[in-house]
């Protein structure tokens, strides 16, 4: 098994499946702050995020609040969305889905009930939020994922799923607005999600 946080560690023993992979996850006692991903295959654990991106998540959670389909709510935080097909379990710092998700006592929630799903990138995960997770949303059939690209102050989003991957992607740079395809039909202020301190050009 890999461990990756910052850099990869590894382990003397491979599990032999994904639902091995998962009791792993399920056993990893992280300190808090932490939060532990299946990707291709490895157990990827993710750092703090830094303080200014809990501004970011309340702009993105509360801009798209009234844009929610019928019985969605959409929150932030902790939780593990399984993805049986693809082999991967995935936490997104944002995520919306249908309130009947959460009615079980299982802590792996159904990926494909996701209505949509953003990640603000860090170092260990940029690279997977920015190719295999636009990979394995798009099979599954969530019909908005935005990327926080916190390395190039982009944001980038993508609708429209199909089996071959989104048929819709637009980027902006942070400062400006960005539209949210269907079923969300508005548009994102990206306004303020640059670094303390740091301002846009005019």
């Amino acid at each position: 098994m890999t461990l990756m946080a910052e850099g990869p560690t590894i382990s003397d023993t491979e599990p032999d499946s994904f639902e091995e992979l998962l009791d792993i996850l399920d056993e990893l006692n992280l300190r808090d702050g932490f939060k532990a991903e299946i990707i291709r295959g490895s157990v990827v654990v993710s750092p703090w995020s830094k303080a200014y991106y809990y501004d970011v998540l309340e702009s993105v959670c509360d801009q798209l609040r009234p844009h929610l389909p019928e019985g969605h709510r959409i929150s932030y935080g902790p939780f593990l969305f399984v993805f049986p097909n693809s082999e991967r379990a995935y936490g997104p710092d944002i995520h919306a889905a249908h309130r009947s998700v959460s009615r079980h006592t299982s802590n792996h929630l159904d990926g494909e009930a996701l209505s949509f799903v953003a990640e603000l990138t860090s170092p260990s995960t940029r690279d997977d939020d920015l190719t295999d997770k636009v990979e394995v949303y798009a099979k599954a059939g969530v019909p908005v994922y935005l990327v926080l690209d916190m390395k190039k102050e982009q944001a980038i989003v993508y609708g429209s799923p199909s089996a071959t991957g989104y048929e819709v992607r637009f980027s902006k740079p942070f400062g400006e607005k960005l539209p949210i395809p269907a079923p969300f039909d508005c548009t994102l202020d990206t306004t303020g999600f640059h670094p303390p301190g740091q301002t846009t050009q005019p």
